[in-house]
């Protein structure tokens, strides 16, 4: 986890310099992009890949979806998808107030066997802009597979171009953390 940290201040540190030098105007709170995330589960000892991605309908609605892949410690294996839609409400415009439901499915190897479990999932929570090259994000999270958790999560992005940004991203729960630190590419 400290080299991904590590790695992170490198990257952000490389973006104040290069956006200082182009002059880059504040980008607009776009819904329609695509994510690569590496993540991190510190209290179960496990690491993997989240995609996602979030597509602007109009109107204020968006769909969404993902895949996160995770290798634990312990020889388990977890899948979990999740797809959905939400509204988003621009408080300002230089904030949104965003709220989203997902169906969401797990599927866990162990070396007993293997688990499929669904539900869903529910987040309300705040994006905006807090320079023109960084964007806040923070929210409140349920989700409903086998058991039921609520979490905190708060991010930061990084815009290195209007369509490329870069971040991390902490997930505060009941039975585990998350660290995650990754990159968007926004088409719209």
């Amino acid at each position: 986890m400290n080299k991904t940290l590590g790695l992170t201040v490198l990257l952000l540190m490389h973006g104040t310099a290069f956006a200082q030098t182009t002059g880059a105007a504040q980008p607009d709170l776009s819904y329609t992009y695509a994510e690569l995330r590496f993540v991190d589960f510190d209290d179960n000892g496990g690491d993997g890949l989240r995609i996602n991605g979030s597509f602007d309908l109009g109107n204020n609605w968006i769909i969404l979806g993902g895949l996160t892949t995770v290798d634990f410690n312990s020889n388990v294996d977890a899948d979990i998808f999740e797809i959905g839609g939400g509204y988003v409400w621009s408080y300002t415009p230089d904030w949104d107030l965003v709220g989203t439901a997902r169906f969401v499915n797990a599927d866990f190897d162990t070396p007993g066997g293997s688990a499929d479990e669904s539900g869903f999932a529910l987040s309300g929570g705040a994006r905006g802009f807090l320079t023109p090259e960084f964007e806040m994000r923070g929210s409140v999270n349920y989700i409903d597979l086998d058991d039921s958790d609520t979490y905190l999560e708060l991010a930061g992005d990084y815009y290195f171009t209007r369509q490329f940004s870069a971040g991390v991203s902490v997930e505060l729960a009941g039975d585990s953390d998350l660290f995650s630190v990754g990159v968007r590419w926004f088409f719209k």
